[in-house]
């Protein structure tokens, strides 16, 4: 009879489990490693699953060229993976180049990789609750709405974050009990990164004020917010649904609808037409044809395009030169 593995190394394979299980099982899926805990833990976790007549296991680890050392760091990763027995263990190097500051390039760069070399796999992240929690803070204080604060979702095809209910020092006492040796990474103990400072100085203290559990609420607030979200993503799609006319949206069927619901949809039916990168104050714009008709002129979006209401109906259409 085997012994039980360590309660650390159980709760992370339970959660691989069930995220697994609600993907529908699939026969293959990668892991996404950067050689911290949190991602060598699930790495661990999966291939056990895999082990046990689940999917065959890819390991991915994104070399991004940042730090001094990278590669090493990187070699070490796989080295570790291999020994754990994945299927498939690759290092991807990748440019990390654009606007918006190094993270959000470094982001952009290493989401593109794994997506490409996953090929259509499921790619399974290593994000926490603490991450759940960090998330949904920065969603707070830039005041981003809704979607920000719900959070990161579990399964967002072809992402998925089995960890999103397990504290990150599990991740930590797991890799311990396995005798896997992760990488501390600089750039997490650096306070120029707004994240950084949330997780060593903010939550800290809200923990100490607050008298504890504040990860975990913050990250049931973010669940309790993702599913009334996702009724009024519903909701907004029958709307659209009955307020097509054409290319166009006939302002009759938007006019009774609670304005939030009539810009959820405006937002869908404005991207479709090709208007990128959607603020607020463009959606409170375009709704105001609809809910505070005065007469006014169009309505100025990204993308070039103007939305307009006449006769009765909204268009969106290419601004005139």
């Amino acid at each position: 009879m085997s012994a039980k593995p360590h309660p650390a190394v159980a709760e992370v394979r339970v959660a691989v489990r069930r995220l697994l299980a609600s993907a529908g099982d699939p026969d293959r899926v990668a892991v996404a490693v950067s050689g911290g805990a949190d991602s060598l833990a699930l790495a661990a976790a999966t291939r056990h699953v895999g082990d046990r007549a689940g999917p065959r296991v890819a390991g991915l680890i994104v070399d991004h060229g940042l730090q001094a050392g990278s590669a090493a760091v990187a070699a070490r990763a796989a080295d570790q993976l291999a020994e754990l027995g994945l299927d498939d263990v690759r290092v991807l190097t990748v440019v990390v180049t654009g606007a918006g500051g190094p993270e959000a390039a470094a982001r952009r760069a290493r989401y593109a990789a794994l997506r490409e070399a996953a090929a259509g796999a499921l790619v399974l992240l290593g994000h926490t609750r603490d991450d759940q929690a960090e998330t949904v803070l920065l969603g707070l204080g830039r005041g981003s709405g809704p979607r920000s604060i719900a959070g990161m979702r579990a399964l967002d095809p072809p992402w998925a974050r089995p960890l999103l209910d397990v504290p990150r020092a599990t991740t930590a006492a797991a890799c311990a009990a396995l005798g896997l040796t992760p990488w501390e990474d600089p750039h997490n103990r650096d306070p120029r990164f707004a994240r950084v400072r949330l997780r060593h100085e903010v939550l800290p203290l809200l923990e100490d004020v607050l008298r504890g559990g504040v990860a975990p609420a913050l990250a049931r607030t973010a669940a309790q917010l993702r599913d009334d979200l996702a009724a009024l993503d519903q909701l907004a799609a029958e709307l659209i649904v009955r307020a097509r006319a054409g290319a166009d949206l006939c302002v009759t069927e938007l006019t009774a609808a609670p304005p939030a619901l009539r810009r959820r949809a405006l937002r869908t039916w404005l991207t479709e037409a090709g208007a990128p990168e959607l603020t607020d104050a463009h959606l409170r714009a375009a709704d105001a044809l609809v809910g505070d008709w005065r007469g006014q002129g169009g309505v100025a979006l990204p993308g070039g395009l103007v939305a307009r209401r006449a006769h009765g109906r909204l268009t969106c259409d290419r601004a005139e030169c």
